[in-house]
């Protein structure tokens, strides 16, 4: 199928200039999705509610913690499975697994873990130009205790992925992705902050979108006045978990957020869970139910919905398909232990 130079929809106004920003994209898109990013090792382990217990953890965080700590628990965990991780390279990875375009954004650092990180990524079939930091401090890690109901339980430490500023911005990936997605854990240093304007701004300087993700609760609680900003003044594609949505607005009902979140982005796809998903455009509202699937590991599952609705909306696709993708590679991904697909996706799709 032809990929669209720009993505069509219905468009809300932003100051007069939404609509011509769209129409006229200034070239097609040579990648579909470019994900900006904690640029982060997954260390993922099997372990047991005696474990969490025992290392003073609270089941189903996440927790950010020090260089010591992180080495501390590594050397206590279980046999484990490392891989390029972080929430948009999740994204990116399953996005590419499913035919897109993507390029991703980050920083590791130049040490080992940056080199596996970096190797891991490229071989997902994600093109990773940014330049790792020297001298700094080390490549993040996030060590991802898995129970057996499939709760996962994260220990992150930041490290060089703080780092990303505007500097790091490839001005000429942002202009030639349909769809620059950025994930809400970066949104912590200034310097991130600053990179996620200026990407915007080029983003819709070039007749491109701007997605976003909330992330977590616990980012949007720290940073719900920038992120409310950000959500109103810069994205066109909000992407929410229950919780997140509410804690955004404020409110404890799903409704209210949903119609509050109506009005100030052109689209917006919030999962709760089981209970499928929800996408809201203009007037429009798409209710679209979960895949079926067995629960063995959570990890990943927001990302890997958000990578099939930006697969399938760049490939052209009716919002009810693209939710019917981020679905289907949700459901995969829960499905086994790890945040990357194991079974075919476009074959999984064409059921």
């Amino acid at each position: 199928m032809p990929r669209p130079a720009a993505i069509a929809g219905p468009f809300r106004r932003r100051s007069g200039t939404t609509r011509q920003r769209f129409r006229h994209s200034m070239a097609a898109p040579t990648l579909d999705i470019l994900g900006i990013g904690n640029a982060i090792l997954d260390v993922q382990a099997r372990a047991d509610d005696g474990f969490l217990a025992a290392q003073g953890m609270q089941r189903g965080a996440m927790t950010l913690i020090d260089a010591e700590r992180a080495e501390a628990i590594y050397a206590a965990m279980g046999p484990g499975v490392e891989s390029s991780g972080g929430s948009a390279g999740n994204t990116c990875a399953v996005a590419a697994a499913m035919g897109a375009r993507a390029g991703f954004l980050g920083k590791v650092a130049e040490d080992a873990l940056g080199e596996v990180f970096a190797h891991d990524i490229r071989a997902a079939g994600v093109a990773f130009p940014t330049a790792p930091l020297k001298g700094g401090a080390p490549t993040a890690r996030c060590l991802i205790l898995v129970t057996p109901d499939g709760q996962r339980t994260m220990n992150t430490y930041l490290g060089a992925c703080v780092a990303f500023g505007e500097a790091d911005v490839d001005e000429a990936m942002v202009a030639s992705a349909a769809v620059t997605y950025m994930e809400g854990y970066l949104f912590d240093p200034p310097e991130a902050q600053a990179a996620f304007r200026r990407a915007a701004a080029i983003a819709h300087r070039n007749g491109r979108q701007v997605s976003m993700t909330l992330s977590d609760p616990f980012c949007v609680g720290r940073h719900r006045a920038a992120f409310r900003a950000f959500v109103a003044g810069q994205t066109d594609i909000l992407f929410a978990n229950e919780a997140e949505i509410m804690s955004l607005y404020e409110t404890d009902s799903f409704e209210a957020a949903m119609e509050a979140v109506r009005g100030e982005v052109k689209l917006a796809a919030l999962t709760r869970s089981e209970k499928g998903s929800v996408i809201v455009s203009g007037d429009n509202t798409h209710e679209i139910a979960a895949a079926p699937a067995e629960v063995v590991d959570t990890t990943g599952a927001g990302d890997a919905y958000a990578a099939g609705f930006l697969a399938a909306l760049t490939q052209g696709h009716a919002l009810p398909e693209c939710g019917r993708w981020g679905s289907v590679a949700a459901a995969e991904c829960i499905g086994h232990f790890g945040a990357r697909p194991q079974a075919d996706l476009k074959a999984l799709l064409a059921r």
